[in-house]
């Protein structure tokens, strides 16, 4: 990094992680942060997929253990980038930044008791060294000031991304566990990317099995299947 970039960072903050202009506390300017695929129009309120009725004909059909879903993106670039950017090469900034969005996101949404990152399994976070959904979710806490509780993932399934989407719920059954009393409160959960929803459904089924009244879906990102 030159002179200029150095006195350029110290003055208006980081780099944009888009564009590379000065960007502030959020890494990503302005101008960048506008055109964002944020996720528009008419969407189910359980699993924020798009429908022209309040609820979508899965929901409608087979509803899934958490009651609704919030969701700040649609999982295409570069918010895929950015996550991956996080996941895969350790850009732990974007998990402030995921953090604040999610906030933002947040206002008109009911207030959770509790917040709970979807665990990784210990063989999984050794390999990782850390997990994102719960670096996402200690910004959330310490900002808010919502307690924060640890959930268990405790069989290593394969990656839900190397499954055909029929097969990801039965990948995920019994797969996590909860010591935490919720005494009757609304849980978030919290994730980077909703695809599916089963690894979200399995772990909000756990935590209303361990007493929470309520289990809704936090996410950055939703991913949209193709018909």
């Amino acid at each position: 990094m030159n002179n200029c970039s150095k006195f350029r960072r110290n003055l208006f903050g980081t780099d944009c992680l888009l564009c590379g202009a000065a960007s502030g506390p959020e890494n990503i300017c302005p101008a960048c942060l506008a055109h964002l695929p944020y996720l528009r129009g008419s969407r189910c309120r359980i699993c924020a997929n798009p429908t022209a009725a309040p609820l979508c004909g899965a929901c409608l059909a087979k509803p899934p253990h958490f009651s609704r879903t919030l969701a700040v993106f649609s999982y295409e670039f570069p918010v895929d980038a950015l996550i991956q950017s996080l996941k895969y090469r350790e850009n732990l900034a974007l998990s402030s930044t995921f953090a604040q969005m999610l906030m933002q996101a947040s206002g008109s949404y009911p207030r959770p008791d509790f917040i709970a990152p979807v665990p990784l399994h210990p063989l999984k976070l050794r390999e990782r060294g850390f997990n994102q959904a719960m670096e996402i979710a200690r910004h959330i806490s310490g900002k808010t000031g919502i307690a924060l509780i640890e959930c268990r993932k405790i069989r290593d399934t394969p990656s839900q991304t190397s499954l055909p989407w029929a097969a990801r719920k039965r990948n995920v059954r019994d797969a996590f566990s909860c010591d935490s009393a919720l005494e009757s409160g609304h849980v978030a959960v919290i994730d980077d990317v909703m695809t599916t929803g089963s690894t979200l459904d399995e772990l909000a089924k756990t935590l209303l099995g361990q007493g929470a009244r309520e289990v809704s879906a936090w996410v950055v990102a939703r991913a949209v299947k193709s018909v």
